[in-house]
Order: C-alpha cells, then sequence, then structure tokens
C-alpha cells in the first residue's frame, strides 16, 4: 500500500489537517543534526572564549525557543502546546563538531516531529552565527528525525541502511 501525502485536498490544493477526531496520546521525537567547525572556532567555543558569550548555552536557548515557535515558520505545521523540548549537544574534538540532538514531547492529536527538527536547526544556525566571524566556512549536515513515538503511525526509528 503507497503511503499518500496528507497536506493536499482532493484538488491539489496545501491545507493543513484537521486532526480534531484524533485521539490525545503521547508523543515524543527527537532529532539530531551536525555542525563542523574550523579547529580555531571549535576550540572557542569549547573554551567558552566567543566573544559573543556562551555558544552551547545561548545554542540550547534558541533550539528551545525555535521548537516552541514551529507553527509560526512551517506553514501547515498546527500550534502545539509542548509540555517539553531538551536540547543537548555531543562534541567530537577529533572531527570538529557539535551535534545537537532535541526532544519534544506532548500529549496531543498531532507529533512533534518537526518541533524537534526545527529545534535542532535554530540551535545549529545559533552556533553558525555566534561562530561566523572566526570560520564562514561552518558545514551543517545529517540533520534527521532519530526516533518518535506515539499517535496512529506508531514507532518510528532512524536505521542509516535503509
Amino acid at each position: 500500500m503507497a503511503k499518500e501525502f496528507t497536506h493536499f485536498n482532493d484538488s491539489g490544493d496545501a491545507i493543513m489537517v484537521n486532526v480534531s477526531d484524533k485521539a490525545l496520546t503521547k508523543r515524543v521525537a527527537v532529532a539530531e543534526g551536525q555542525i563542523t567547525l574550523s579547529p580555531e572556532a571549535y576550540a572557542a567555543v569549547m573554551n567558552r572564549t566567543v566573544q559573543k558569550g556562551d555558544v552551547l548555552g545561548v545554542a540550547r536557548l534558541a533550539g528551545i525557543m525555535g521548537a516552541k515557535r514551529t507553527a509560526e515558520l512551517i506553514p501547515l505545521c498546527h500550534p502545539l502546546g509542548l509540555t517539553g523540548v531538551e536540547v543537548d549537544f555531543l562534541t567530537d574534538d577529533a572531527a570538529h563538531t557539535v551535534t545537537a540532538r532535541a526532544t519534544a514531547s506532548i500529549v496531543g492529536k498531532t507529533g512533534v516531529e518537526m518541533e524537534a527538527l526545527t529545534a535542532v536547526q535554530i540551535a545549529l544556525l545559533t552556533i553558525y552565527d555566534m561562530c561566523k566571524a572566526v570560520d564562514k566556512r561552518m558545514v551543517m549536515n545529517r540533520i534527521h528525525l532519530v526516533e518518535k513515538t506515539g499517535g496512529k503511525s506508531g514507532t518510528f526509528r532512524f536505521d542509516e541502511s535503509n
């Protein structure tokens, strides 16, 4: 059975999906993405010597704020009353990378994948913004949904082999 896009009506017009009849369920989504910095910029982030301040602290707050504003940025997303958003960072000294990992949760009628993905993107963009005076060649990549639970479609886990 082929899956169909849900954000279009029978005429092909873009719509916001009606979730009125869906049950309230606990839903959690985890997303992550990575930014690679120059050795100099990476060291400044790790040593907290970036002139604009604590890069990862600011990026964490920006990611949380981004998740809360997802419906303002993505036209067909539902405005959600999130019950939790966490943004964490994993660093790799050898590769000069920072991986942002966001977890969004809700008890609601629709999922929070877009909120988790938005949190990651905004966190990474904040790192870029705070470090661009030192390194304009930063690369953001591997931004993806890691896992989601809850809702009618059940559990999804990212598998690199597929």
